[in-house]
């Protein structure tokens, strides 16, 4: 089984956090959210181990990435939470939590639970989207308002035009022109842009156009646009629905 490589793994910036131990970097992760450096190094020292479980549970590689990622989208919203204080304490006396067997556990949960498509419906790959840099793409995106995030999704991810999307809010009930649509989408874009950690812009994209790219690729497949729930069958990169911009 070949492991996959990922070059955030070789950043300054994320290698100068290797020495810290789990604990140290889940509290700084908890503490800086604006920061992201902290769950990338996580991901860089476990992604091994948990796309190993992975693979020798899945049918094909492309259900492992395909599960892999939603195992890393669902580790990143539970170490917000963590208490490894309070996890240490509720474990038998002698025995120190650990962060790897809390991984382990989590990684079975997401094998044994996660519904997992056919690989001919599966468009997500590794190469394209790297699963922290997808988190912070989804949390920036959760930031936006729902009219805007239904935008910059129709626009990045099904490639419409500012005409198209505008007549599709036209039958949702919204008044809006396509001058308008573009002149909010490019307000949109302003707004993930300071939405995004910088240090993530800095370990994923050499510049700010890489990253409006970086929004064609994150579609996680080539989807047929007649469709808008077609979004929520592969990990998607924000919960928008077609009635999100109906009342904005």
């Amino acid at each position: 089984m070949q492991l996959p490589h990922f070059p955030e793994c070789d950043r300054t910036l994320v290698q100068s956090l290797f020495h810290h131990t789990d604990q140290e970097l889940v509290k700084s992760f908890q503490q800086h959210p604006e920061a992201g450096c902290y769950f990338t190094a996580l991901f860089c020292r476990y992604s091994s181990l948990v796309y190993s479980l992975i693979r020798h549970s899945a049918k094909s590689p492309v259900q492992a990435e395909y599960l892999f990622a939603l195992t890393w989208r669902h580790i990143f919203h539970e170490l917000g939470g963590l208490d490894c204080s309070a996890a240490e304490d509720s474990r038998p006396q002698g025995k120190a939590f650990s962060l790897q067997g809390w991984l382990i556990n989590v990684t079975a949960l997401c094998i044994n639970q996660a519904v997992i498509p056919e690989v001919e419906s599966i468009h997500y790959s590794l190469q394209k989207v790297s699963p922290p840099f997808w988190c912070y793409i989804e949390q920036a995106l959760d930031q936006l308002a729902p009219a805007e995030r239904l935008m910059v999704l129709m626009a990045r991810t099904f490639r419409w035009s500012e005409t198209r999307i505008a007549a599709y809010l036209q039958a949702e009930g919204e008044r809006i022109t396509p001058a308008q649509v573009k002149a909010r989408l490019q307000d949109a874009y302003q707004q993930l842009q300071a939405a995004m950690p910088a240090d993530i812009q800095g370990i994923y994209l050499d510049d700010w156009a890489a990253f409006e790219g970086s929004l064609n690729a994150t579609d996680l497949g080539q989807f047929e646009s007649s469709s808008l729930d077609q979004l929520m069958q592969v990990p998607e990169l924000a919960t928008a629905r077609e009635g999100d911009g109906s009342n904005n």
